[in-house]
């Protein structure tokens, strides 16, 4: 069985593997044992500190194969997005040319450097393996720290972003880096990522141009760029877009890559999962039915799995012994659930 927990400093070696295989542009999954002890230190820390409102903090899940303690997938939620520094991001806006002499009103579309987006709560980090992309497992990944954001509202914004990772070659170029970033920098794409990975993106992105970019000034290939998204990024995307995200108003400042926000209030996996007691019936397994998250709502024991429910709105949800015992639950608990 497939389990998603908090990540423990144990997990150290395995979720190192797990970066080193992240595409690039993944910044918050760097490659390098000391970025990652620490982001697992910041995260520990996180689950057991005391919070009434959302601040530092920065909680990061590993997806753990139950019967070979393997990791298979990784994901995490920073609780204010910038709360150190600022979060940076390019604005799609229009802006309007006009001249009454001529009789001429243009449209031109420009992209503006700000930081609207600080505050607000961000989804990082996520990877998992090849395998389980077209599966419920992905979901797991990333729908079930969305359900811990149910189950623990106090500790999280009313809203939420996430950067997906934008295109780029086999060779790691971006084209619209080249055609912007690259003009400030004397660094290849893959180079100013891992430069943001193992240190911070906001000097780098202090030094991008502050004016607004009039796009039709790029080159078409840096224009084609913009809110694509890169093919190993494409689950994530799907996945985030089916909960309620929006696009078209925000890209990322290195690849231009979408950046998707969405209402705490409107995303479906908060919105529409229900807590429900649990009764343990082991005839449950094999029974059928549809695919479930199901989540123990706890903080530092937090669990989810994937489980084949026969289970009726306004019931008790039966679970066999073993989800039970993956669950830290028990006859008489509860579990939120949310339908895959």
């Amino acid at each position: 069985m497939l389990v998603m927990r908090p990540a423990q400093m144990a997990d150290l070696q395995d979720v190192q593997r797990l970066a080193a295989d992240s595409p690039v542009g993944v910044t918050s999954l760097p490659d390098d044992v000391e970025r990652l002890r620490d982001k697992i230190a910041v995260s520990e820390a996180s689950f057991a500190a005391e919070v009434s409102f959302n601040g530092e903090e920065s909680y990061f899940f590993v997806l753990e194969d139950s019967a070979s303690g393997r990791l298979v997938g990784c994901s995490g939620i920073v609780a204010s997005a910038g709360f150190s520094e600022p979060f940076y991001s390019f604005r799609n806006e229009t802006f309007v040319h006009a001249s009454r002499e001529l009789k001429i009103h243009n449209k031109i579309h420009v992209l503006s450097l700000c930081h609207d987006l600080t505050g607000n709560s961000l989804l990082t980090s996520f990877y998992v393996e090849r395998p389980l992309v077209d599966t419920a497992y992905a979901e797991l990944n990333s729908r079930g720290r969305l359900l811990f954001v149910a189950s623990h509202p106090e500790r999280f914004a009313d809203a939420m972003v996430v950067e997906i990772v934008g295109t780029s070659d086999e060779r790691g170029d971006s084209a619209f880096w080249d055609a912007v970033g690259r003009n400030f920098f004397d660094l290849s794409y893959s180079e100013a990522e891992r430069l943001s990975g193992l240190k911070s993106r906001t000097f780098l992105a202090e030094l991008m141009p502050h004016y607004p970019i009039y796009v039709p000034l790029l080159p078409d290939a840096a224009q084609e760029a913009m809110g694509q998204v890169h093919p190993r990024a494409q689950i994530t995307f799907d996945i985030l877009m089916r909960e309620g995200f929006e696009t078209d108003h925000y890209i990322d400042i290195f690849d231009g890559g979408p950046t998707l926000h969405a209402r705490i209030s409107g995303i479906r996996s908060i919105a529409q999962s229900r807590v429900v007691p649990v009764r343990v019936d082991d005839a449950e397994v094999g029974r059928g039915g549809r695919s479930y998250l199901v989540a123990n709502g706890q903080l530092q024991d937090f669990r989810a799995i994937v489980l084949e429910l026969d289970w009726v709105p306004g019931k008790p949800v039966s679970l066999p012994a073993e989800a039970v015992e993956a669950l830290g639950v028990g006859e008489g608990g509860s579990v939120r659930l949310i339908a895959v």
